[in-house]
């Protein structure tokens, strides 16, 4: 008797942006790949992403694109073309959608979960990784899991190109000891003050009590926080369109700016295409925000919340209320402006994880 029951699959596209440009310009297979800005490491950028083989020697994403240059001279750099990432990715996401019987859950250009029903996941998995091969010539990896968060932590077992089942009933065998920043939705800040905790492994976090989480994280995140190292959460892949909470873009500076006519001048320019991102979307903004980068890396972000409106000069006041804030004479490497906008009722409210909004 077949033993038929929902998975969660997690499905990663290997190196993906550097795959595409691959595919674009086939004389770079095998050679290290560093995609980032606008393909000058002169410039103030960091890394998008690196191949393979610029990985192995220490590259990474999120890494300075000069220090990148500096770590693989020969490295080919590229300027990110998001246009080109998208169609790539929608081509994925289509060819997902198209498997019998799967429920696709977006997570970004490059990675989705699959709901199914099915006897044999493995098989499931494998015919996902020949069907998105074969239709977009990508590689991708593939977590098998009884929740959302065992299949994400999955893949990671399963890169390059493989499959790996994480479940109840192996999950501490294979994340016990390994440390909490390893959990999705654990960072560095969060891990260290686990650690303040006496709480440095996956098997520690799974056990801990509830009384000291709660002290350190609240009642809420607390508990969330051991939920994650029992691998606990929800398990049902919900195909419901994501809906942004707001937009916003930001800029690096080729060189540091200190005066207040060229920082004002920015952010205009900024709030202008911010802007231009809400009202295609046709709802009214209900927060600002303001983010900051003073030389040589001090960050810090602003937020202000206003009357909900649509009116641009009401927007405006809002952000140039933050634009006061920052401080006269530090030189700015960075600027950014950020819209928050009002949430329909269908608005999902859980607490999967998700990616910054800057």
């Amino acid at each position: 008797m077949s033993d038929v029951r929902p998975w969660v699959l997690h499905v990663d596209l290997d190196q993906f942006i550097a795959a595409v440009e691959v595919l674009r310009h086939p004389e770079l297979a095998g050679k290290p790949l560093i995609v980032g800005g606008r393909g000058d490491p002169a410039e103030r950028a960091v890394v998008a992403t690196a191949s393979y083989e610029a990985r192995e020697f220490g590259v990474g994403s999120g890494m300075p694109l000069r220090i990148a240059a500096r770590k693989v001279p020969d490295a080919v750099i590229l300027p990110v073309d998001a246009d080109a990432y998208h169609e790539a990715s929608a081509e994925v996401m289509a060819e997902l959608r198209a498997q019998p019987g799967a429920v696709v859950q977006v997570l970004g250009w490059d990675e989705a979960f699959v709901g199914v029903e099915t006897d044999d996941p493995e098989a499931f998995a494998r015919a996902i990784q020949s069907a998105v091969l074969e239709r977009t010539r990508l590689h991708c990896s593939v977590g098998i899991g009884d929740t959302l968060l065992r299949a994400k932590v999955a893949t990671g077992f399963g890169k390059p190109g493989g499959v790996f089942r994480l479940t109840r009933d192996n999950w501490l065998e294979v994340m016990g000891d390994r440390p909490t920043i390893e959990l999705w939705g654990v960072g560095t800040k969060v891990s260290r003050r686990l650690a303040g905790l006496g709480i440095r492994t996956v098997a520690e976090l799974a056990r801990a009590d509830e009384a000291p989480l709660v002290a350190e994280f609240g009642p809420k995140m607390g508990l969330w926080y051991r939920q994650l190292g029992r691998g606990d959460g929800r398990s049902v892949v919900d195909d419901t369109p994501w809906v942004a909470r707001g937009h916003g873009r930001e800029t690096t500076f080729p060189h540091d700016i200190v005066e207040p006519d060229r920082i004002e001048q920015a952010a205009l320019e900024l709030f202008d295409q911010v802007l231009a991102d809400v009202r295609a979307e046709d709802r009214p903004v209900v927060g600002v925000g303001l983010k900051v980068r003073y030389a040589p890396f001090t960050t810090k972000t602003f937020t202000r919340k206003i009357a909900t409106t649509t009116d641009r000069d009401e927007i405006f006041a809002g952000t140039m209320a933050l634009l006061a804030k920052i401080e006269p004479d530090r030189p700015l490497r960075l600027l950014g402006v950020r819209l928050e906008m009002e949430m329909p009722d269908d608005a999902r409210g859980d607490h999967t994880p998700t990616r910054s909004g800057w």
